[in-house]
């Protein structure tokens, strides 16, 4: 991994295309919320599909936690969508058959010169992109278990939800103030929302 890949570092702010064909940019899937990025070798790997089970079950968490997840392979469509439909994942997957985002970063697996996958990573994200922590996966332990991702989405929501603790005094004066775009899901863009709705 490029050495400049440290927490507290922006992420690349990649666009490729989803299982969908649509093109899609990182920080317009994941909008003002923590999100998990899954850097994987692909459908070929049976790491990769044993992995998936793990935020397939905290993917439903995630949802009514307001936090993203994104896939991305090395895959062409196909085996994208393969891989997908196989572990039944909502989320959407990018492909790279490219390899942009492995030779930016600097991933490329050379023990497996057949495949030419990256060397997977997850990489928990702050809003803007902001770098939380990295996992290196090349060995499947030094891959996040659902409670350490379950903890690191706690603390990165707690530290960029204004909200977090609603009980505290000053936050309910706020509220009593209107000042909503201090609380989640309202934020700016919601209450400006409600506001042109009128």
């Amino acid at each position: 991994m490029r050495s400049d890949m440290i927490p507290g570092a922006i992420f690349p702010d990649y666009e490729l295309s989803d299982h969908t064909a649509k093109h899609r940019k990182l920080s317009e899937l994941q909008g003002h919320q923590p999100m998990v990025l899954v850097l994987g070798r692909g459908a070929f790997c049976p790491k990769d599909r044993r992995q998936a089970e793990g935020p397939l079950q905290l993917h439903r968490e995630m949802e009514v936690g307001y936090c993203g997840l994104v896939t991305i392979t090395t895959d062409d469509i196909v085996r994208t969508n393969e891989f997908r439909s196989g572990v039944g994942a909502h989320w959407p997957f990018l492909y790279d058959p490219r390899r942009i985002v492995q030779k930016d970063l600097d991933i490329a697996e050379y023990t497996d010169p057949i495949n030419k996958p990256m060397i997977p990573h997850v990489i928990v994200l702050e809003p803007e992109l902001v770098i939380y922590k990295i996992y290196d996966g090349y060995r499947f332990f030094g891959r996040p278990t659902v409670e350490e991702l379950r903890q690191d989405l706690r603390a990165v929501s707690k530290k960029c939800r204004p909200d977090w603790d609603i009980t505290k005094p000053e936050l309910k004066a706020q509220w009593k103030k209107g000042r909503k775009e201090l609380f989640y899901p309202y934020g700016r863009s919601y209450v400006e929302t409600l506001d042109d709705e009128g």
